[in-house]
């Protein structure tokens, strides 16, 4: 089958920083079942510029055809092959796949509520957004949050949206046992941007004697951070194999970031065998459940405090292991790409 996906959501080379690898790893199970993928870069050069993104000129690399456009695709070329399905991610990615003219299935991601609801994007964006999901044959929410997000805007929709998570590569799923201990050691990793609210980690755990935090990451925000507290190892941006190694060593992993997408690392971190907290309504809950295969919390000091609290004296933590194991054995990659395929290729209800 030929795939064609539409995004700017996707590194070119593979040691760009920032840029997620998610929608690369739908590719690659894709490719690995013997799928031919093309993918499409399309970048509005203002937007980019804004954003930070790295610039790369008019071009082929590899699979992915990067297009700089100066005005915001008003001219669209056509393509050269004809795909038996297009996957458009990101606002970008579905307004240049609406100009086709071809049928195609987008996708749902924070950035789309963004430009859907934020005035700044009414004059041209919104309007062409919201034409490219009416036009779309069916809708495909990156969670179930961001789902119940999306129809409480276009209600209309409900029938033709569906979920389209993330997995992880099965190979570095592991089982663990919780172990008593005086000292738990807990994880946090991100970009040190405000939404990951990662200095709220800091400021919860100093107020345990019986936590050691470990905080992975880089960005804007290091000095600022590490001027909270010294007690908390600070590793910088380090290779994701080494993140892993890490989280397999670590007890609980929190994150209480707000506006995810999704959230790989929740899904890496259940992986490992961490006790893994995100934010009550955004990221993975609804994968999380509370009490159950993880813990939710609010996203401020004396909610992420109260959380830890709550795990500490949990009597059954070998349970919340033992849910978090079954649940991630129902998000490997190849999975939840398969999943993606056929929910897309298959006629609505």
């Amino acid at each position: 089958m030929k795939i064609l996906l539409i995004t700017d959501l996707y590194p070119v080379k593979e040691d760009e920083k920032y840029t997620p690898h998610t929608l690369e790893a739908f590719v690659k199970s894709w490719q690995k079942e013997g799928h031919e993928v093309k993918v499409i870069k399309p970048n509005f050069l203002f937007n980019s510029f804004l954003r930070g993104k790295p610039f790369y000129k008019n071009g082929v690399y590899g699979d992915v055809e990067n297009i700089n456009f100066l005005l915001p695709f008003l001219r669209v070329p056509r393509l050269k092959y004809k795909p038996d399905i297009i996957l458009a991610h990101m606002p970008s990615g579905l307004i240049y796949a609406n100009h086709l003219g071809l049928p195609f299935c987008a996708a749902v991601h924070n950035s789309d509520l963004e430009v859907l609801t934020n005035p700044i994007y009414s004059i041209y964006f919104k309007s062409k957004l919201e034409k490219a999901y009416r036009n779309a044959e069916k809708i495909f929410a990156r969670s179930d949050v961001l789902r119940q997000k999306f129809l409480k805007l276009y209600p209309q929709y409900e029938n033709k949206t569906f979920t389209a998570p993330s997995g992880v590569d099965k190979s570095i799923i592991l089982k663990r046992e919780w172990q008593e201990k005086k000292k738990f050691r807990v994880l946090t990793c991100g970009q040190f941007i405000k939404r990951k609210n990662i200095d709220k980690v800091i400021k919860a755990c100093e107020r345990f004697e019986n936590i050691d935090l470990t905080v992975i990451g880089s960005g804007k925000a290091e000095k600022e951070l590490k001027q909270l507290s010294d007690k908390p190892r600070f590793t910088g941006q380090i290779p994701h194999e080494k993140v892993l190694e890490i989280m397999r060593e670590s007890d609980i992993f929190i994150l209480p970031s707000v506006n995810e997408t999704f959230g790989m690392v929740y899904l890496e971190a259940m992986a490992s065998g961490c006790i893994t907290v995100c934010t009550k309504g955004d990221g993975i809950d609804g994968i999380i459940k509370d009490g159950v295969n993880g813990f939710l919390t609010m996203p401020d000091v004396s909610g992420i405090e109260n959380c830890l609290k709550r795990i500490l004296e949990f009597t059954s933590k070998s349970a919340i292991l033992e849910n978090s194991y079954n649940t991630i054995l129902n998000y490997t990659s190849d999975k939840t790409a398969g999943d993606y395929l056929k929910s897309a290729l298959n006629p609505s209800p």
